[in-house]
């Protein structure tokens, strides 16, 4: 399947539940470090491998090899320009580094069958969400008719982390002290800084088109689940959704696992990106779901704090100034203070190396600061900017760290 040998012995191997393809998941660690293990979902724009224009229709026998060839871990998305991949359950950062690039490559190389590529970003740099055609599906044709043009435009693609909570309860606890923490996540993954062949000047405007949508944002200040489920009931009572996977909140809690679901990130072009970004939540889910107390301090105030922080790490990304009660803090100041608390978490977890990485993101810049990089080396061309992510995403290419351009923060 093209994994590493060396991890090989770090897995445990097993057929699916039908008994018809292999699945990887981390060899399981002691039951308390099983109990934070976490996933990975991502979506890629798929393109014509020659133009690296986005793809507009897409064959079903693309879907069916790359679920084949991925073990079952590959599937269409809302459009037919999307595919979108999930790792399995994991408790080593490395094992799941391994896997997604294990996925990457897999599935570029059944796309390159077809003639196409993946790109890892949440914003086709050229693509026209016009042109764009919902994939053939009951669930996504009943969301179309819902949607509409709303759906229509959702020609974005974003990245989820799960982090298996047990207790339901206390999920909504760390959901909710979780809230002025989700900026930063924001910032870090920011690959979205184009849209409809133009600079948009913001480093994420995936979430400004994103939120469209209805149930979207960040999560309401639930405290129990007995509060969040009288919300989804009202909801499907009405009619409004048949069931809670249409919450679409920038974190909720998971329909089918005992997970709590980041989706508030971007697409990391990078794939070392990626896990460094779950790492973070993963420790900080850790810190919080150990201290419950810390979610009474999370009220509306703080939320309004975390709506306006949200808006501008979607804006200025790793660049920007947050707001505080005590006036405004770097990204990389945040940061520090959240590695602080969770650094004895993530040592625990065994993902502290993955957690510092964030610094880097932080100080040196996120995709979209390459992106826009290459974008302006290159006097103006977007071709630049779509072979840039094209190698980045099966790491042919690694951003220039040292060389990376920084905006003046705001």
């Amino acid at each position: 399947m093209g994994l590493d040998p060396r991890i090989l012995e770090k897995l445990r191997l097993g057929l699916s539940d039908d008994e018809r393809r292999l699945v990887i998941r981390s060899a399981t660690g002691g039951e308390e470090v099983t109990e934070y293990s976490f996933g990975i979902e991502e979506e890629y724009f798929l393109a014509d491998a020659k133009t690296l224009d986005v793809a507009i229709r897409t064959p079903d026998d693309l879907f069916e090899a790359a679920n084949w060839s991925t073990g079952g871990q590959a599937m269409r998305e809302m459009l037919q320009a999307q595919l979108e991949v999930a790792t399995n359950v994991h408790v080593d950062a490395g094992d799941a580094r391994e896997e997604l690039k294990f996925l990457r490559r897999e599935v570029a190389s059944v796309a390159g069958q077809y003639g196409l590529t993946i790109l890892a970003c949440s914003t086709h740099p050229t693509a026209t969400w016009r042109s764009s055609q919902p994939t053939p599906r009951p669930r996504y044709v009943e969301m179309m008719e819902d949607l509409r043009i709303v759906g229509q435009r959702n020609m974005l693609c974003g990245m989820h982390v799960h982090v298996q909570l047990p207790d339901p309860e206390r999920r909504f606890a760390v959901m909710r002290a979780m809230i002025p923490y989700i900026p930063v996540f924001i910032a870090l993954s920011a690959s979205s800084p184009f849209w409809n062949s133009r600079e948009t000047g913001l480093k994420g405007y995936r979430l400004a088109a994103y939120d469209e949508l209805p149930r979207t944002g960040l999560p309401e200040l639930f405290t129990s689940k007995k509060q969040y489920d009288r919300y989804v009931a009202a909801l499907t009572k009405s009619g409004v959704m048949p069931d809670e996977s249409h919450v679409w909140w920038a974190m909720r809690p998971s329909l089918r696992h005992p997970t709590l679901e980041l989706r508030a990130p971007d697409v990391c072009t990078a794939v070392d990106d990626a896990v460094a970004v779950a790492s973070l939540y993963r420790a900080l889910a850790r810190h919080l779901y150990l201290n419950p107390d810390l979610a009474e301090a999370v009220g509306n105030v703080e939320r309004a704090i975390a709506v306006e922080n949200k808006w501008r790490a979607q804006r200025y990304g790793t660049d920007c100034l947050f707001v505080t009660e005590d006036g405004p803090v770097t990204g990389q100041e945040i940061l520090n203070r959240m590695i602080a608390d969770v650094a004895p978490h993530a040592e625990t977890l065994g993902c502290l190396a993955e957690v510092e990485r964030c610094r880097t993101i932080m100080q040196f810049g996120s995709s979209a600061d390459y992106q826009l990089q290459a974008y302006r080396e290159s006097g103006g061309q977007l071709t630049a900017v779509t072979r840039w992510i094209e190698a980045a995403t099966v790491s042919r290419a690694e951003p220039p760290r040292s060389q990376a351009p920084v905006e003046p923060a705001q």
